[in-house]
């Protein structure tokens, strides 16, 4: 019995090895967004959400993978009708997150915004070329979250 501890230990350090870390692909896409993307600066990892900071943008950040999330790109504009900079913003790092056209990430993104208002309302959810787009319109600002189901 005392031998099968030393045993146990190794084959868990084995297992724990072998599986894929998610932080890495994670960073690596942010690091990629770095790099892409002017004026974009990659802050702190918690929780599987990577902080970003823009120039046009209040709040950036970059959600990892989950369960039923591929990944997400949430961005909140501090006034009430979001620029043309912090569109181009969200729809390059959609593109480079997604994989996508950024003239689709670009459109999909500000028809959701130009939804918010009195006859549709401030919580809008769209679903534009397999991509899960929400826009919101609170006191803070607008935020637009863009996001992909594992399932699509």
């Amino acid at each position: 019995m005392k031998f099968a501890a030393p045993f146990v230990f190794g084959a868990l350090l084995a297992v724990i090895a072998v599986q894929p870390a998610q932080a890495d692909r994670c960073d690596d896409i942010a690091k990629q967004l770095a790099r892409n993307v002017d004026g974009l600066k990659v802050g702190r990892t918690v929780a599987g959400i990577v902080y970003l900071t823009h120039p046009s943008a209040k709040q950036a950040s970059l959600g990892c993978s989950a369960r039923n999330k591929m990944n997400e790109v949430f961005a909140l504009f501090p006034g009430r009708k979001p620029s043309k900079e912090f569109f181009d913003f969200v729809a390059s790092a959609t593109a480079i997150v997604f994989t996508i056209p950024k003239s689709d990430a670009l459109r999909g993104a500000t028809r959701c915004a130009n939804r918010i208002g009195f006859m549709r309302g401030k919580n809008i959810v769209t679903r534009y070329r397999k991509l899960d787009i929400r826009c919101s319109g609170t006191a803070d600002g607008t935020s637009v979250t863009v996001s992909r189901e594992l399932d699509s």
